[in-house]
């Protein structure tokens, strides 16, 4: 049995077992989601097609992972008028697992696959090194970010460099995204700067800027 789901705008034919990666769906690893705008249903001879939508059918799917497509560059300029920019963009994805094709109403299990990841952040955390009893918790001390940035991650929530360094890669990704930075905290590496920061080690910006003296 297969079907044909619409869902971010596309299109996908899909079958049990199938893993595909679709538009960003909210979900943690392991939950089960639905798709419920099916288009078409086959089984073999046997097909099925809405009138736009096939009413009771819906796709089950299980969340394998939150993820970002491949980097796009976008470069624009214009000849003779000293005008140049360039951009990058990395699409927000979720990657999903196909369990059941449902139709005639019919809902799909609610059983969320064990998650041994989270037991092991725990873990991870404990090792982690406590924050240095003299270091300056002021996220502007991050390469780049001054007063107007600054002012933006507080309206964003985020005002400690803790909070920096215990992020994720995809917590990142969505402050990145939400704030309009185009790949800068990733690509100038804030959740390391802030972990150094917090350990007590200098900005890298002075750090830097000792070594071109040095020089």
């Amino acid at each position: 049995m297969y079907a044909v789901v619409k869902t971010g705008g596309k299109q996908y034919r899909v079958a049990k077992d199938d893993v595909l990666k679709i538009e960003r769906l909210t979900g943690d690893e392991g939950d089960i989601i639905t798709l419920d705008e099916v288009l078409m249903i086959g089984d073999g001879a046997d097909v099925t097609l809405g009138a736009p939508l096939i009413a009771g059918a819906s796709v089950a799917a299980e969340i394998v992972e939150q993820t970002r497509g491949p980097k796009i560059v976008i470069f624009k300029k214009r000849r003779r008028q000293n005008y140049r920019r360039k951009k990058g963009h990395r699409q927000m994805l979720t990657v999903v697992r196909i369990t059941d094709i449902l139709t005639d109403g019919a809902k799909p299990s609610a059983k969320k696959a064990a998650a041994k990841k989270p037991a092991a952040k725990k873990e991870s955390a404990k090792k982690e090194t406590a924050p240095a009893a003299d270091f300056v918790d002021d996220v502007s001390l991050i390469g780049g970010v001054g007063p107007k940035l600054k002012e933006k991650l507080e309206g964003y929530g985020v005002s400690s460099l803790k909070q920096i360094a215990q992020m994720s890669k995809d917590d990142l990704a969505k402050m990145d995204e939400a704030l309009e930075l185009h790949g800068r905290a990733e690509r100038d590496e804030w959740i390391e700067q802030a972990k150094e920061l917090v350990a007590g080690k200098p900005p890298r910006a002075k750090t830097d800027r000792a070594r071109a003296s040095d020089e």
